[in-house]
């Protein structure tokens, strides 16, 4: 097994990782690896080849964001320490993005309060060189199926706040309240309006919320405050 930590003085293209057996449960998705040393970036390509995972290559943060259209799903393995612009900074410019990708970062020079930014900033793992294959491989199974998760969690919400928008102003008042439990009668009194228009306008918040019920249209109204 290789460990890719033992690299730095390795030739380009004379790098050889032994066949690792592909697992089943991989998810698909490419592996976009992001290191500015050549042999690195080779091995790791070879490795993800081996277990039939698609992956591209980059020098630079700077050629990965000028390459990535900003949609493909996978999972990014980012080098931490890097000439020009670093794997943090990369981090923070795709979550000023608001970019479902996870990460997982490599490093032979990480720290513990370096680690620590790159977690609560988001990223899946950070792991030191050297490290070995089938390590790195669970790691990346990990974040491609957060990635799903997180992208189907995202499409949700996205989707839930189109059809707030399509609420008129009393629709959204009463959707406020509704979902602080109030009955239609206290609703018509808060809004001074009669007891059938509360129940016109809840009628009407339920369908284009595409709420089958309360509990439905609260649970909406969670996940959006917790979005932001």
């Amino acid at each position: 097994m290789v460990h890719h930590g033992d690299l730095a003085g390795a030739k380009p293209g004379r790098t050889v990782v032994p066949p690792v057996e592909p697992r089943e449960d991989l998810s698909q998705g490419t592996v976009f690896i992001v290191d500015d040393d050549e042999a690195v970036r080779d091995s790791l390509s070879l490795l993800m080849e081996s277990v039939a995972l698609p992956a591209r290559t980059f020098a630079s943060a700077g050629q990965f964001l000028e390459a990535w259209d900003g949609i493909e799903p996978g999972v990014l393995i980012l080098d931490v320490r890097m000439p020009g612009m670093s794997g943090l900074d990369l981090q923070r410019r795709l979550a000023d993005r608001d970019v479902v990708l996870p990460i997982v970062f490599i490093t032979g020079h990480g720290d513990v309060p370096m680690a620590v930014r790159a977690i609560q900033s988001g990223a899946v793992d950070f792991i030191q060189k050297p490290f070995g294959d089938q390590e790195l491989l669970d790691r990346i199974h990990q974040a491609l199926v957060e990635g799903v998760v997180e992208r189907n969690e995202q499409t949700r919400r996205r989707a839930i706040l189109q059809r707030l928008h399509n609420l008129s102003p009393r629709e959204h008042e009463v959707m406020e309240l509704v979902v602080q439990g109030m009955a239609n009668k206290v609703i018509a009194n808060v809004l001074s309006v009669s007891q059938r228009t509360v129940e016109i306008h809840r009628a009407r918040v339920m369908d284009k919320m595409r709420a089958g019920s309360l509990a439905q249209l609260v649970q909406m109204a969670m996940e959006l405050r917790a979005a932001g």
